[in-house]
């Protein structure tokens, strides 16, 4: 199968890491529904990658599951800071080197914090942004502990 060789994928092969590579038809706004209709998964499975910076403006990643959002006030409360906020769609692809719909946790320009929802660890296999849109990875979501050092949180929220 052809798919795209962004930085994300490059960083997982530096790093030896086997993940399976899946394609779909992005969909401004279609999110973490869409994709997992198109490929026929769990939307729990699918991982979002969140840019969110706190208020002294130092950015951060969340990595939490398509149907949940983030409880951005338990995560600030976690952080000792007064508020987390998504920053901009501008900063977010700054900061990573992707666009807003394709931004993955591997491979990003600055190196940021990562916290994951703990219930992503219990999970088989999850279905992550592979750096570009329309373009999903299935990893062991050990990863995200092995080679992201991912710190784990608990603040999901029912969406």
């Amino acid at each position: 199968m052809d798919y795209p060789i962004t930085s994300a994928i490059r960083f997982l092969r530096l790093k030896k890491i086997v993940f399976a590579p899946h394609l779909y038809d992005y969909l401004e706004k279609g999110g973490t529904r869409e994709s997992a209709r198109q490929l026929g998964v769990d939307e729990h499975a699918v991982v979002k990658t969140l840019i969110l910076e706190t208020n002294e403006k130092k950015p951060l990643i969340v990595l939490m599951h398509g149907d949940r959002e983030v409880s951005t006030k338990t995560l600030a409360r976690l952080l000792g800071v007064k508020s987390v906020e998504p920053a901009s769609a501008e900063k977010a692809s700054k900061l990573t080197g992707y666009l807003v719909g394709g931004t993955s946790p591997f491979g990003t320009r600055s190196a940021m914090c990562v916290y994951v929802e703990k219930s992503i660890l219990s999970l088989e296999k999850i279905y992550i942004n592979g750096g570009k849109r329309g373009f999903l990875i299935e990893i062991d979501p050990k990863v995200l502990l092995d080679v992201l050092q991912a710190e784990e949180v608990e603040v999901a929220i029912e969406r």
